[in-house]
C-alpha cells in the first residue's frame, strides 16, 4: 500500500536517521514485531526495558510508514466525543477510555524525556470550537461530561474566543494538558533506544508469509526466518490487509506546513486548534514558528489520483489559514496526502485475533494514533509480560463493528 504522497516534513528536522540492516540470517526470539512505525516503537522500547527478547522488522526504512505524515498532535479527547462514547459504550468504559488516553499522554511525555534526540514533546492546551451554531449545545453537553468526571476543560463563549484570537467562533472548548511532538524524531529515539536495550531491528525486511503453529510464529522473510513465541503486528493501516475482518475506514487525508513565520506565535498560548466539523480541520505550530494545518478528509485514492488531488487540496488548506489570519504571509514549504483510517465505533482495535493464534493487534486507528498506540503498546507490554489487562476487552477485534447506540453496560 502506498501511504503517502508529496513531501513531508518531519525528515527535514533531523540530520541524522536510523540505519539498520535488512533480516540475512534465521532468527529465533520470544516477541516478534512487524512494524517500526509509533506503534511498533514504542512496544519495541516497553519491551526492551522488560529485557524480553524481542526482535523488529520492517518492510521499509524505519519510520518511514505513516509515522512520517502524523503531524504530532496528542490530545486525551477524541474524534469521537466523551458523551457520545457514554452513549455507545455505557458510562464505565466510555470514561475508561478517556482516562487511558489522558494516562497515555502522561506516559508518552515520561518517554519523551529518556532519548538522545530532543523530539521536542510540549504541553499544549487545545481550542475545540464549534464550526456553527448548532454545534454550541453540543458541546455544552460535552463540558458538561468532561467537567463531572475531572478532565480539565473551559468552555468560552463567543466573546471569550474572540478576545484571545483573530477569528470568532460561536463558542469553544479548551482543554488542558495536551501536547504536541515531534513524531518522527519521537519514534526514532524510541527504536534507538531499544535497540540499546537489546532488542533487534531490520529495516527494508519483508514478511512474505507465517505459519501458525501451537507455540510458535514461524515468519518468512524476504531475508530469513523468524521464529516467535510471540507476534504483535503494528502495521497500521496496512493491517486492513492482513485480516478478512478489515474493522477500519480508510481515507485520504492533506496537511501542509507553513514557511516560518517571525511573529509566531499567532494565537493564544500556542494552543492545539481543532473543530467539531468532520471531517476536520486541525492546526498547530512548529518550534520554527510554522504552522501546520490538516484535514480535508475524503474516500481514498490511489496514489497517482492523491498526488493530482494534492496539488488542490493543499491550496485549500493555505486559503483556510489565511481565512483564519488575514495579512500573515504563509507560503506552502511542505505538502503531503495520505492514508488515514478510523475505526467503525471509534476505538482503537488492541489484543488477540481467534484465527492467528500467539499473535496480536495494535491498530491505533483514528486521529489520536500516537495516544492510543502509547495504550495499545502498555496492554500488550503487560499480557505479554504476565500482566492481565482486563481493560483490553473494551478494544477487542472481535467485538462489534458497529456497537448500538443504546448500549449501557460496561464491557468489562
Amino acid at each position: 500500500m502506498e501511504l503517502i504522497s508529496g513531501n513531508t516534513y518531519w525528515p527535514s528536522t533531523l540530520e541524522h536517521t536510523l540505519d539498520f540492516p535488512p533480516l540475512a540470517e534465521d532468527l529465533n526470539c520470544d516477541v516478534l514485531i512487524v512494524g517500526g512505525g509509533m506503534g511498533g516503537s514504542i512496544c519495541s522500547r516497553l519491551m526492551g526495558e522488560r529485557q524480553v527478547d524481542t526482535v523488529l522488522i520492517d518492510k521499509r526504512k524505519l519510520v518511514h510508514g505513516s509515522s512520517l505524515a502524523n503531524t504530532g498532535l496528542l490530545q486525551y479527547s477524541n474524534d469521537k466525543t466523551l458523551t457520545s462514547c457514554i452513549h455507545t459504550f455505557g458510562e464505565t468504559n466510555g470514561v475508561l477510555f478517556y482516562r487511558m488516553c489522558k494516562d497515555a499522554l502522561d506516559q508518552l511525555e515520561k518517554l519523551s524525556t529518556t532519548l538522545d534526540t530532543d523530539p521536542t514533546f510540549i504541553r499544549r492546551s487545545s481550542l475545540y470550537y464549534a464550526s456553527t451554531w448548532e454545534d454550541v449545545l453540543m458541546l455544552q453537553e460535552e463540558y458538561e461530561q468532561l467537567t463531572r468526571f475531572g478532565f480539565p476543560v473551559e468552555f468560552w463563549d463567543e466573546q471569550q474566543v474572540a478576545a484571545r484570537f483573530p477569528f470568532r467562533k460561536p463558542a469553544a472548548l479548551y482543554t488542558h494538558e495536551d501536547a504536541e511532538v515531534n513524531p518522527f524524531c519521537f519514534a526514532q529515539g524510541l527504536l534507538q533506544s531499544a535497540n540499546r536495550l537489546g532488542v533487534r531491528l531490520y529495516e527494508h525486511t519483508e514478511a512474505k508469509h507465517f505459519d501458525f503453529n501451537d507455540n510458535e510464529v514461524v515468519c518468512h522473510t524476504s531475508g530469513g526466518m523468524i521464529r516467535a513465541k510471540k507476534v504483535v503486528f503494528a502495521t497500521g493501516y496496512e493491517t486492513q490487509e492482513i485480516k478478512a475482518d478489515r474493522g477500519a475506514v480508510l481515507e485520504s487525508s492533506y496537511a501542509i506546513v507553513t514557511n516560518p513565520i517571525e511573529d509566531a506565535p499567532l494565537w493564544h498560548e500556542q494552543c492545539l486548534i481543532w473543530e467539531t466539523a468532520r471531517p476536520y480541520l486541525y492546526m498547530r505550530s512548529t518550534p520554527e514558528g510554522r504552522i501546520i494545518i490538516g484535514g480535508l478528509d475524503e474516500p481514498i485514492l490511489d496514489a497517482s489520483q492523491r498526488e493530482i488531488r494534492l496539488l488542490h487540496q493543499q491550496q485549500k488548506l493555505l486559503q483556510s489559514l489565511k481565512e483564519f489570519f488575514p495579512g500573515v504571509p504563509f507560503q506552502i514549504d511542505y505538502a503531503w496526502a495520505a492514508v488515514f483510517g478510523s475505526s467503525h465505533d471509534g476505538l482503537p482495535y488492541i489484543g488477540p485475533h481467534p484465527r492467528f493464534p500467539n499473535c496480536y493487534f495494535l491498530e491505533g486507528y483514528g486521529g489520536n494514533g500516537a495516544v492510543t498506540s502509547m495504550m495499545a503498546a502498555q496492554l500488550l507490554a503487560d499480557e505479554l509480560t504476565g500482566i492481565h489487562r482486563p481493560e483490553m476487552e473494551l478494544y477487542s477485534l472481535t467485538r462489534s463493528t458497529k456497537p448500538s447506540p443504546e448500549t449501557t453496560e460496561p464491557m468489562i
